[in-house]
């Protein structure tokens, strides 16, 4: 996997690797099905997560979204800013909207996401 490559996983979460971090956050297909994201729930920075984990959760008008962890490792940021602004997760999912950060332990785990390309053939399914 390249620097800046994204990875997908099934839950509709977008990885990214910086460095010995990686960034987490909802795709744009999730936020379109989501709707308006009103409220944010991630726990806190320190916080030892296992692949598969939920991690906390996002609520829009329509219903309330598990958020789950795509690695296994300790969570190394939380983006605060959704906590006034959670509509960031809906106008810059790639960006400004990301989730949280892990320091992981097994980046082998990242071979378990898809590509772009399986991913925009899943979610035409």
């Amino acid at each position: 996997m390249s620097a800046n490559e994204l990875r997908f996983t099934e839950e509709h979460e977008w990885v990214t690797v910086n460095g010995d971090e990686v960034t987490v956050g909802i795709t744009e297909y999730a936020t379109e099905e989501l709707g308006e994201i009103v409220f944010v729930d991630l726990g806190e920075s320190g916080n030892q997560i296992n692949q598969g984990d939920e991690v906390g959760s996002v609520e829009s008008v329509k219903t309330v979204s598990g958020i789950f962890s795509p690695l296994t490792g300790e969570i190394v940021a939380i983006n605060e800013e959704l906590s006034d602004n959670p509509a960031l997760i809906n106008e810059f999912p790639l960006g400004d909207g990301w989730l949280f950060k892990i320091k992981p332990s097994n980046l082998n785990e990242l071979e378990d996401l898809m590509s772009q390309e399986a991913y925009n053939a899943f979610i035409e399914e």
